[in-house]
C-alpha cells in the first residue's frame, strides 16, 4: 500500500519549493497589472496588410505613445495596451497608424479603464476571495458537523487552496516578470473557479475519510486517511485530466485573449490534484495528531 500520509513531509517539502520562489517574486517583483486593476485602455488592432511588430512600436511612440505594450497575436492582430485615452486620442492613434504604415486599420476590440473603477475592481476581486473562504470554512465545517472539531476539517481545506492560491499567484509573479503575463479580472475569475474545483476534489476525500471513520476502518486516523486518500485518487485524477485536456485544446487554439486564463486554469487544476491527495488529507492528520510518532504519523 503507498504510504501517502507517512511520507507527508517530502510532500510539504515540495510545496515550499514551489511556493517559496513565487512569494520571493511577488516581493521582489510584484505583478503586471492589467487595465482592470491599473486603469488604461486595451485596444486589438487590425491591418489590411502584414505589420510588422518593430514599426508599429515606433509609430506609436512617434504619437506620443511610446510607452505602449504591444502583443501580436497569432491571427496577425495587435493587442496595444496604454494609458487612458478618450474617443478623441482613439481617432488620432488611427489617423496616424494609417498614414505612418501606409495600412488601413480596424479597432476589433477597445476597452477603457478609469483609475476610479480599478480600484473598486481590485477591492471587489479581495472582497470576492475573503467571502470565497469564510463560506467554504463554514460550509465544510457543516457538512463535517458530526465529526469531532469539525472546524479543523474546513480549516485545513482552505489551507490547503491558500497553497494552491500562492502557487498559481507566484508562478503568474514569474511570468508577468520573465514573459509580460497581466493580472486581470479574467485572472481573479479563473482563481475562483481554481478553488471552487480544487475544493470538490478535497470534499470528496474527507467525505470518504469521513465514510471510512464511521465505518471503523482503522483506530488509527492517519492510517484511515491514507486508505481513504488511495480510495478515491483515481476518480481525482480521471476527473482532473478530463479538464486539463479541454484546458489544454482551448489553449492551443483559442484566442490570444483568453490565453492566459486558460492557463490560471491549467496551473491550478495541475496544483489541485496534489493539493487534494498528497496535502489536504495530511494537513488533516498533522492537526488530529500533532507531531507525534508512529508508522502512520511520523
Amino acid at each position: 500500500m503507498i504510504d501517502i500520509v507517512n511520507k507527508r513531509n517530502w510532500f510539504f517539502l515540495i510545496s515550499l519549493l514551489l511556493i517559496v520562489p513565487g512569494i520571493l517574486s511577488m516581493i521582489i517583483f510584484g505583478f503586471k497589472l492589467g487595465i482592470d486593476f491599473s486603469s488604461g485602455t486595451l485596444m486589438t488592432l487590425h491591418f489590411n496588410r502584414a505589420v510588422e511588430q518593430s514599426d508599429l512600436r515606433q509609430q506609436m511612440s512617434q504619437l506620443g505613445y511610446g510607452d505602449a505594450s504591444i502583443q501580436k497575436t497569432s491571427q496577425g492582430d495587435f493587442l496595444v495596451r496604454t494609458r487612458e485615452i478618450d474617443a478623441e486620442q482613439k481617432q488620432k492613434i488611427i489617423d496616424g497608424l494609417k498614414s505612418g504604415l501606409n495600412a488601413e486599420v480596424t479597432i476589433l476590440d477597445f476597452s477603457s479603464v478609469s483609475p476610479m473603477v480599478a480600484g473598486e475592481v481590485a477591492r471587489n476581486a479581495v472582497i470576492a476571495v475573503a467571502f470565497a473562504s469564510v463560506f467554504m470554512i463554514l460550509y465544510i465545517a457543516f457538512a463535517f458537523r458530526h465529526m469531532p472539531n469539525p472546524f479543523k476539517w474546513g480549516f485545513s481545506a482552505v489551507i490547503a487552496l491558500l497553497h494552491d492560491a500562492l502557487i498559481v499567484l507566484g508562478i503568474f509573479s514569474i511570468l508577468g516578470w520573465m514573459a509580460g503575463f497581466q493580472v486581470d479580472s479574467m485572472f481573479i475569475t479563473a482563481m475562483l473557479t481554481i478553488v471552487g474545483y480544487s475544493i470538490n476534489n478535497t470534499c470528496v476525500i474527507y467525505d470518504r475519510i469521513r465514510e471510512n471513520v464511521r465505518k471503523g476502518v482503522s483506530k488509527d486516523f492517519a492510517l484511515t486517511v491514507n486508505v481513504s486518500i488511495l480510495e478515491t485518487m483515481a476518480r481525482c485524477i480521471n476527473t482532473s485530466l478530463t479538464v486539463i485536456l479541454v484546458c489544454l485544446a482551448i489553449y492551443l487554439f483559442g484566442g490570444v485573449t483568453i490565453q492566459q486564463f486558460i492557463l490560471a486554469l491549467l496551473v491550478g487544476v495541475i496544483v489541485g490534484i496534489y493539493d487534494s491527495i498528497f496535502v489536504a488529507g495530511p494537513l488533516l492528520v498533522l492537526w488530529e495528531r500533532g507531531l507525534k510518532t508512529s508508522k502512520y504519523a511520523a
